[in-house]
């Protein structure tokens, strides 16, 4: 597969690289991050430009966001129904769309990058929301940016060693996925303890 992949980067180069990452952004199944890896590599060796690359990655999967949303916002909820008829994106869907009513833009951002299966479903479900263009568009360039930001610079760095690379992003999002749960829970937590001191002093100030 890696051979393959090196192939394909030294035929089409940066085109490969912007088609992939629009692509993964309407769930099609295509390669996109081992494919930002692999250019992060060729930049290293010095056979691509990493400007180039990093816009080309930063630029198709804008677009793909952006054409997700706005088939979200024009197909509405068909679109999401349609594809909950199949049981493995049916889950995906419910998850997404969950994920998005409770933390609105956030989920956007962090869909990009940090929780990416979630993705192309986020922008669909965004769209279908109505969630504001403005709000979502500012959240998926920075999630995108971040996402190709640390995929690119990480296929440099382990040039020599891409399915390390590959393996090592893929628990560090694991891990870095089960940390930000356990800050959101630290800080409810700590929020409704906060909440019930509140309404303890308030009641006892009542009672005198």
């Amino acid at each position: 597969m890696t051979d393959l992949l090196l192939q394909w980067m030294a035929s089409y180069g940066i085109w490969l690289v912007g088609t992939t990452t629009l692509l993964s952004c309407l769930a099609i199944p295509v390669p996109s991050s081992i494919l930002m890896l692999t250019a992060g590599g060729f930049v290293a060796s010095g056979d691509m430009d990493g400007w180039s690359v990093v816009t080309f990655a930063f630029v198709g999967a804008v677009l793909g966001d952006q054409i997700g949303y706005a088939l979200g916002r024009t197909g509405g909820r068909a679109i999401l129904d349609r594809l909950e008829r199949t049981p493995r994106r049916a889950k995906l869907v419910r998850r997404a769309t969950e994920y998005l009513r409770q933390r609105g833009t956030i989920a956007v951002f962090f869909s990009r990058w940090l929780i990416s299966p979630l993705g192309p479903y986020v922008n669909l479900a965004s769209g279908a929301s109505h969630l504001r263009w403005h709000l979502f568009s500012a959240a998926s360039i920075a999630g995108e940016a971040t996402w190709v930001a640390i995929y690119i610079s990480t296929g440099f760095l382990f040039a020599d060693r891409l399915v390390e690379a590959s393996n090592l992003l893929s628990n560090a999002s694991g891990m870095l996925a089960a940390g930000t749960v356990t800050i959101l829970l630290g800080l409810w937590l700590r929020h409704s303890v906060r909440t019930a001191r509140r309404r303890a002093g308030s009641g006892k100030e009542k009672n005198l």
